[in-house]
């Protein structure tokens, strides 16, 4: 059979069991940012590719199968990141799922997996995996444009660095490859295969934003898209594995906070992928970057030029921040005028020790208080990350944290329970403990009915997912929360949260006090 695709790049879904009910209507459906990169970098050096998102489509395992037939490709490859640090593991599901259904249709079938998940255990993956040929154990971008260039065979494979794969019963592990490095950026990761993406009526109209981020507005919510300035992280937190793309040596277990590292396209190079989106009619824009409000050299440039294409504010872009970085009033005006709209800030707990037994680099003596009431001023509206159940916790500490978040009152709230994520040293420090871990990919997310947390010396992990819970419903209940809401995006705004509030996502530990 003549095969006419390189490689056709898989983005997965298994969305009903991640988000529940959410995933109907609340959860975000986000332009898959490593297959549009990985797209591109290899149709730019001739190969020919394309994406299916199933996601976005909603494609059924027999719907992803005849499209793949009748595409023929050489090589499949699955990637399987997501819009939230789990979703690397917790997208395996529907992953391993739909690799599975593949094989026992076809058998031929060359399936290779990149994300976060393979990246932190490839051989354990592959060795349960059946489904899976072969695994990039970083990024993969020179590792799979290596890997074109073969046959794709056994003896091929044996060749390739950054890989790990199935020589029928055994599994092998190569030499890490090196990762596109600063100075190579704008070449061997040369943009987004916007294009390959699929549409209803118009480009991106099957995306849609977190609500939050489009004001509590339905009609802000899509367009949409997420686009990234800059790679990694140069902190190395315990509870992160964002880290783990870097991964550089083949130990059994991989830590992210040890390939800590950034790397930064060029100004003029960013530009021209948000000139695109804006050409698009794209307007609500999520800059995923890990630390985006870090390095001034890098965002103060784009913050400027983004604003001659704001000038009448209808730009909707949110951003990921330090909290001890944006207390310069100058800074946030700048940022302002560029169209974000939205921080979000990773405060994590209000117990300064908790913090810094989980984090590098963290913030030490911020006034928290201050700096998002200098953010507000500003007008730019605060998404604000919490996370209950970290090492050293207790129902204490988790109150202070919660009682501070309604304190600073934030018109976006988030928390999420610890979860020993693979890629993360909690994960490392969970296995060397022998703690309980997750036994399904459903169990480490964080809205599931599987979810499994960390359990601490003090708690029990069903006791931190309930007040995770209810906090969230105190939290989006609270009636100074609901009147800033309805004082800034105004009465059908609220209206939104409070039907969200009508959705309870059910938990098996929580229902067996287990765990």
């Amino acid at each position: 059979m003549k095969m006419d695709i390189d490689v056709v790049f898989i983005v997965p879904n298994n969305s009903n069991k991640i988000y529940q009910d959410l995933s109907v209507s609340y959860s975000a459906i986000e332009t898959p940012t490593w297959a549009l990169l990985l797209a591109e970098a290899s149709r730019k050096k001739g190969f020919k590719v394309k994406i299916i998102d199933t996601s976005a489509e909603n494609l059924s395992d027999n719907d992803t199968y005849l499209r793949i037939k009748s595409l023929s490709p050489r090589l499949i490859n699955f990637v399987v990141y997501g819009q939230n640090v789990n979703a690397g593991t917790t997208n395996m599901s529907g992953a391993t799922r739909l690799s599975k259904y593949l094989k026992s249709k076809n058998n031929d079938f060359k399936i290779s997996f990149t994300g976060s998940h393979i990246q932190a255990l490839p051989v354990e993956t592959l060795q349960k995996e059946k489904s899976i040929d072969i695994g990039f154990t970083n990024e993969g971008v020179y590792a799979l444009l290596n890997l074109l260039n073969t046959n794709l065979e056994i003896k091929d494979f044996k060749k390739i660095k950054g890989i790990v794969f199935r020589d029928v019963d055994k599994i092998l592990l190569n030499d890490p490859e090196i990762i596109v490095p600063q100075e190579k950026m704008d070449v061997d990761l040369p943009g987004y295969a916007w294009d390959l993406l699929p549409y209803k009526n118009k480009p991106f109209d099957l995306y849609r934003s977190p609500l939050w981020h489009a004001e509590y507005n339905e009609n802000y919510r899509t367009p949409y898209a997420a686009i990234q300035t800059s790679l990694g992280c140069m902190f190395g937190c315990e509870f992160c594995m964002i880290n783990i793309i870097n991964r550089n040596d083949n130990s059994e277990i991989g830590v992210a906070s040890n390939y800590s590292k950034m790397r930064y396209w060029s100004t003029e190079f960013i530009l021209k992928e948000f000139k695109k989106l804006f050409k698009y009619g794209v307007k609500t824009i999520k800059i995923t970057d890990e630390m985006f409000l870090l390095n001034p050299k890098y965002y103060i440039p784009l913050c400027e030029k983004l604003a001659e294409f704001n000038k009448n504010d209808e730009l909707k872009l949110w951003a990921y921040s330090r909290i001890d970085t944006v207390k310069r009033p100058e800074i946030l005006e700048k940022v302002r005028k560029a169209g974000i709209k939205w921080l979000c800030l990773g405060i994590e707990s209000a117990e300064k020790k908790i913090r810094l037994e989980v984090s590098k680099g963290k913030f030490d003596d911020v006034d928290v208080s201050g700096v998002i009431k200098k953010i507000h001023e500003s007008d730019i509206e605060v998404m604000a990350n919490y996370i209950f159940g970290l090492p050293t916790d207790d129902l204490n500490s988790m109150q202070r944290t919660l009682d501070l978040s309604l304190e600073l009152c934030t018109s976006g709230w988030n928390a999420y329970a610890a979860m020993a994520l693979p890629g993360s040293m909690l994960y490392k420090q969970a296995v060397e403990n022998k703690l309980k871990i997750p036994e399904s990919y459903e169990a480490f997310s964080f809205h599931s009915y599987e979810c499994s947390p960390l359990p601490t010396k003090k708690l029990k992990a069903y006791e931190i997912l309930q007040f995770r819970d209810k906090a969230f419903h105190l939290y989006h209940s609270n009636n100074k929360f609901l009147s800033r809401v309805e004082k800034k995006f105004g009465y059908e705004a609220k209206k939104n949260i409070q039907n969200k509030l009508k959705i309870k996502l059910k938990r098996k530990i929580i229902e067996e006090k287990s765990f």
